[in-house]
């Protein structure tokens, strides 16, 4: 992020210590006042929240990964079915950010919605605690059965939509609540907010690991209900550990539906489109410094022209116009509709990316259980954990990238982050496609040493051999999932954050309704002559075409992700209104039109 600064000459010296001393984000602090900077927000404050995301990615990846072994073992599903279950899940999961959002910013405000979202999480967690433990509510009433009981599948889908629903709280809320600890006004503290999204990813990679290593552990030697106590007392402990640093927090409160906000501009601009373009940019609507209380102006871009027309004045003597915003709408009005719609094209560039993802909590994990996994003196490896070396490689990727890449990259481009978002996207989506074909390579030598030695099967292979698969899976979520993080955080609208950050995870949850549709439709397609490429088992599929085909859709769609990057309009934001702040767009270069300055104004480029 570059940024050009202009300090107006003569600012009293008694104005910038109350700056330095008081926080004028908008925020608030837990009494309702204006935060002090010393007392509250930044890391202080940050590290109760990055607790609670390592709690939640525990007990997250305690049950996602393990869940197409529970539902095979447990609930006796066979793999196609099992897959399925699994795949509606993560999507549900993945896409319930979205209402989460959009209940953050438009009605309970953010640590409300991660509070409530807690509550919930905790409570779904207890659920699948007595759904093993009691008599009544057990899978079955000796060790051998041919069918579950129905109680217990409605009692265990039950308890995990139940955490669904917490995750949908607490996903964007939380992640945008730390954020929001951070005031962007500050250089300090702007600069310390890039290394936030770092280090809430090195915890919920910490979350990760333990969760597809301890608690995999004991699912597999000891019982899944011994699992679930674990996950519901570490889950109880952050509950009480983030009530704990509410007076180190800074709020921000709701400011209505930011939706119904983004339709006004619309409905104006439809309204208004037979009215011609103003000759200057300078004479469209946009409300005085004065009136502005909450968040920044944006500037005017040349993109979209027609929503401009919402930000026309019809009748410069008609008071009424000025009220009403389905007839009217400022210049900031309309640039964060053009902000939301540009972010369009780049969600759905990511979603091959997010397919990709997918096969690590399903197919990745089904290869890991019919191979070799003993280790040392009989010691055998949890099948799931062997996908905690994707976490190694998230947490090596994001350190080297924070330590090394970032300060190296910064003096040889000047950018304030070393390299742009997307560019940090981009180059996480190419992780992915390596990560498939390293994988359907692997998997081609499982099925050659099958064809070679039939009674043994894949057993004679390692279960190490998919760490490679892994391990960049992991690098490359280290630049594009951390990169996806930043970017719907830092584009949206301000009054939408909590929102952005649930598109994040929508990628991945669209991802995972995509990629079962894309299993169904391949299985129907290659059954010519009986056998697809999905069987009964791994041993009478070939996952590896499956790979092959998943590498080449996201090779394709990487020459679309360019193709948008190149020409993408970030979002550029003004301290104070201006009489004119044009930019005008020229694919990778952005031209600054010309800027009146008045008293202290601060325009930042992403």
């Amino acid at each position: 992020m570059e940024e050009i600064s202009k300090k107006g000459a003569g600012q009293p010296r008694d104005q910038t210590d109350q700056e330095n001393l008081l926080v004028y984000d908008s925020s608030v602090d837990h009494k309702g006042k204006v935060p002090l900077r010393a007392s509250t927000g930044v890391w202080k404050a940050s590290r109760f929240i990055i607790a609670i995301e390592f709690s939640e990615r525990l007990s997250y990846f305690g049950i996602a990964p393990s869940l197409i072994l529970y539902l095979s073992k447990v609930m006796l599903q066979d793999l196609e079915t099992a897959t399925k279950y699994v795949n509606y899940w993560s999507g549900v999961t993945n896409l319930m950010p979205l209402l989460g959002g959009f209940i953050a910013d438009a009605c309970l405000g953010r640590f409300s919605t991660a509070l409530v979202s807690t509550i919930i999480y905790l409570m779904g967690l207890i659920l699948l605690t007595l759904s093993w433990f009691i008599p009544g509510l057990k899978a079955c009433e000796t060790d051998m059965c041919i069918k579950p009981r129905k109680v217990h599948e409605v009692v265990f889908f039950l308890a995990i939509y139940m955490i669904s629903v917490g995750t949908g709280g607490l996903k964007p809320s939380l992640e945008s609540f730390g954020a929001d600890q951070f005031d962007d006004d500050h250089t300090e503290e702007r600069r310390q907010k890039m290394t936030y999204f770092n280090w809430w990813n090195f915890g919920h990679c910490a979350g990760l690991l333990l969760g597809v290593t301890v608690i995999v552990y004991v699912q597999d030697h000891v019982n899944w209900g011994a699992s679930y106590i674990i996950l519901t007392a570490v889950m109880a402990v952050s509950l009480v550990i983030f009530i704990t640093g509410r007076p180190f927090y800074r709020y921000r409160h709701s400011s209505g539906s930011p939706l119904m906000q983004l339709l006004q501009v619309l409905v104006a601009a439809i309204r208004k489109r037979n009215l011609p373009y103003p000759s200057s940019v300078a004479q469209l609507f946009e409300i005085p410094k004065a009136e502005k209380t909450k968040g920044r102006f944006l500037c005017h871009t040349n993109k979209l022209k027609f929503l401009d027309k919402a930000a026309v004045l019809g009748d410069k003597h008609n008071p009424d116009e000025k009220q009403n915003p389905w007839k009217l709408a400022t210049v900031t009005k309309v640039e964060e509709l053009k902000l939301v719609l540009n972010m369009i094209p780049i969600w759905l560039a990511t979603l091959p990316f997010g397919i990709c993802t997918a096969q690590r909590t399903t197919f990745f994990i089904k290869q890991g259980v019919v191979l070799n996994r003993k280790i040392g003196n009989g010691f055998e490896l949890p099948p799931v954990s062997i996908s905690a070396v994707a976490s190694i490689g998230m947490i090596i990727s994001v350190t080297i990238y924070e330590k090394i890449l970032v300060p190296t990259l910064r003096k040889a481009t000047g950018n304030e982050r070393g390299i742009t978002i997307l560019q940090r996207i981009g180059i996480g989506m190419l992780f992915s496609i390596l990560v498939m074909v390293v994988a359907a390579l692997v998997e081609k030598k499982r099925l050659g040493v099958v064809e070679n030695d039939p009674r043994k099967s894949s057993l004679s292979m390692s279960v190490f051999w998919l760490a490679p698969q892994f391990l960049i899976l992991g690098i490359g979520d280290g630049f594009a999932l951390v990169g996806l993080q930043e970017y719907f955080y830092e584009e949206v609208p301000e009054s939408m954050r909590s929102l952005g950050i649930a598109l994040y995870p929508s990628v991945i949850g669209a991802a995972n309704f995509v990629s079962g549709w894309l299993i169904t439709i391949v299985g129907r397609l290659t059954k010519t002559d009986g056998h697809g490429w999905f069987g009964k088992d791994l041993n009478t599929s070939r996952l590896d075409k499956f790979y092959w085909l998943l590498a080449g859709i996201s090779a394709v769609n990487m020459l679309f992700f360019v193709f948008l990057a190149r020409r993408y309009s970030h979002k550029t934001v003004q301290r104070v209104a201006v009489a004119d702040c044009n930019i005008e767009d020229d694919g990778d270069a952005m031209v600054l039109g010309s800027i009146s300055f008045k008293e202290d104004i601060e325009l930042q480029l992403a």
